[in-house]
């Protein structure tokens, strides 16, 4: 969900929870294997060599990574890395700037556990958690158990992308201006509110530029496909083996469309639809949130007394938009002595939808803010979102995201645009619909250009990939991942459903979409497209 006027299109890299275990339910192809009953080629390892007219010089593609021990970082709330685990970081030297790849370089921080399992190891598998702005140097411990199986033939890879984290992170604001810019109304209701954001914009653009201005137009999603592949030569790997979700769908989709001929087994989970320009975009997360809602307050009512937004799902959307329009006027206090406002409580709302889990969470921030006037439990949900750590420290993920979008984004929309998009979003979306709208204004004023109205993402030549789609998914609407398969070419893309709740299949649990992806990475069975698991 945004943050001010900022969209962010995140994985559940901030949820409040673990992952759920669902029940399985039977509806996968067993024998996991494609039409034809074959297996897909396994990835080897070889000497690192650099793809054809890559130009980079040897310093960089030969270059030995000093791998050492590290203490995993645990900035994920209700995720913790694998006891045991035994975690190394790295850092790779990468152009700064692509188009001269012997000029300055930029240093990407990396983080691996190394293959520990009986069978014959395949090489690196690399993950990417989403955003964009997500750290997968924070990201991977915190998800290690989800992909302990992987781990038996795979050195489980991660890193920050290049504007993320530790590689060059983006910083555009103190935490107490961020803090302070809470204040700031992300739905305006008036002429003069609507000028208060856009100061308030603006002034997050200047500090964007004065803080990180010489990175600003090479965070692009290109070059970190481009990093990937020297990533790839590093590690010593022929191809590459690749684990995206959410923004990670579309990263892994254009690292195909670059390097079709490098690409060894591929998961998109999550899928970001390639063909939606930034409103289409917004406008299917406001259909999606909304979808999720009303999946949570359809079972919130089976709990009578105990749901907050009562018996009636559409009337709990009511609830829900009085709560919000009640903390636009007047937002609630919290034991921090911080206040809970309208804003947050939508991010609060939001962060709950990544995954069924933390439905109960919902529940009882709905409850403590309807029932008590309080609101910790929402704001807390709300600082996961935005990163927000209990010492009052932001990660870079909003910094992040919005100069990744805007170099990668070409359209600028103005106030005008918001103003006529509005009846259409609030329809998708009572919630949701006017905030994801004013989001449309966050690459408005950035001091550099965006550089396509989509990604390419065509992959002729490339290796069957993986894509999955979840039915239920809040911010990547599952028709995402058809358009990604028909967008990958002929042969290349592979649909596989998961009918479920939640942001991301592979973790949700569900045994049908766990054998099918493990069989797919461990063992090269790739499923018949069309696959459906849930």
């Amino acid at each position: 969900m945004p943050s001010s006027t900022r969209t962010i299109r995140t994985r559940a890299l901030v949820s409040v929870t673990a992952m759920v275990t669902l029940i399985t339910v039977a509806g996968c192809n067993d024998d996991g294997e494609n039409e034809q009953g074959k297996a897909s080629s396994e990835p080897t390892a070889s000497a690192p060599a650099a793809p054809s007219g890559s130009g980079l010089p040897t310093s960089l593609t030969g270059q030995k990574l000093d791998w050492s021990s590290c203490s995993a970082p645990t900035a994920i709330q209700g995720t913790g890395e694998k006891p045991g685990s035994q975690w190394e970081c790295a850092t790779l030297k990468a152009p700064l700037d692509y188009s001269k790849p012997k000029g300055e370089t930029i240093d990407l921080a990396m983080i691996r556990a190394k293959a520990d399992g009986p069978g014959k190891r395949i090489g690196s598998l690399i993950f990417n958690f989403g955003g964009p702005g997500g750290s997968g140097v924070s990201s991977l411990p915190g998800f290690a158990d989800a992909y302990d199986t992987l781990r038996s033939r795979y050195d489980l890879v991660s890193f920050d992308p290049r504007g993320v984290g530790e590689s060059a992170g983006v910083t555009c604001q103190s935490d107490k201006e961020i803090d302070a810019s809470d204040s700031i109304d992300g739905t305006p209701d008036d002429d003069a509110e609507v000028k208060a954001a856009m100061a308030d914009a603006r002034e997050f653009i200047k500090g964007c530029e004065k803080r990180s201005g010489k990175v600003l137009a090479h965070v692009d999603t290109v070059s970190a496909a481009r990093d990937m592949d020297l990533m790839r030569q590093v590690l010593g790997d022929d191809k590459l083996s690749y684990f995206g979700i959410s923004y990670g769908t579309e990263l892994g989709g254009v690292y195909a469309h670059l390097y079709p001929k490098n690409v060894g087994r591929a998961v998109l989970d999550a899928v970001v639809d390639p063909t939606e320009d930034p409103e289409q975009g917004s406008y299917g997360q406001a259909k999606g949130f909304q979808l999720a809602l009303d999946n949570y307050l359809k079972d919130c009512a089976k709990k009578g007394s105990a749901c907050p937004t009562g018996d009636d799902p559409a009337a709990g959307t009511d609830r829900i938009v009085a709560l919000l329009k009640k903390l636009d006027k007047k937002p609630l206090s919290t034991e921090s002595g911080r206040k809970l406002t309208q804003d947050a409580a939508l991010g609060g709302i939001a962060a709950a939808l990544y995954d069924k889990e933390s439905w109960k969470y919902l529940t009882l921030g709905l409850q403590e803010a309807m029932q008590l006037e309080e609101g910790n439990m929402l704001l807390a949900m709300a600082d996961s979102m935005s990163g927000r750590d209990e010492d009052g420290h932001y990660s870079n993920i909003n910094a992040a995201n919005a100069a990744i979008n805007c170099v990668d984004d070409r359209q600028r929309y103005t106030v005008a645009d918001v103003k006529a998009q509005l009846p259409r979003f609030r329809k998708a979306s009572p919630v949701f619909g006017e905030y994801l709208a004013w989001g449309m204004l966050g690459c408005t004023g950035w001091p550099v250009d965006g550089t396509t109205d989509t990604p390419d993402v065509s992959a002729e030549g490339s290796a069957p990939i993986l894509v999955v789609g979840n039915t239920g998914d809040p911010a990547t609407p599952y028709e995402g991942a058809r358009k990604m398969v028909q967008e990958l070419g002929k042969g290349v893309g592979v649909e596989v459903t998961y009918k479920g709740q939640g942001h991301g299949a592979y973790n949700s649990g569900n045994a049908c979409m766990t054998k099918a992806v493990n069989a797919y990475l461990l063992d090269g069975k790739v499923p018949a497209s069309g696959t459906t698991c849930g």
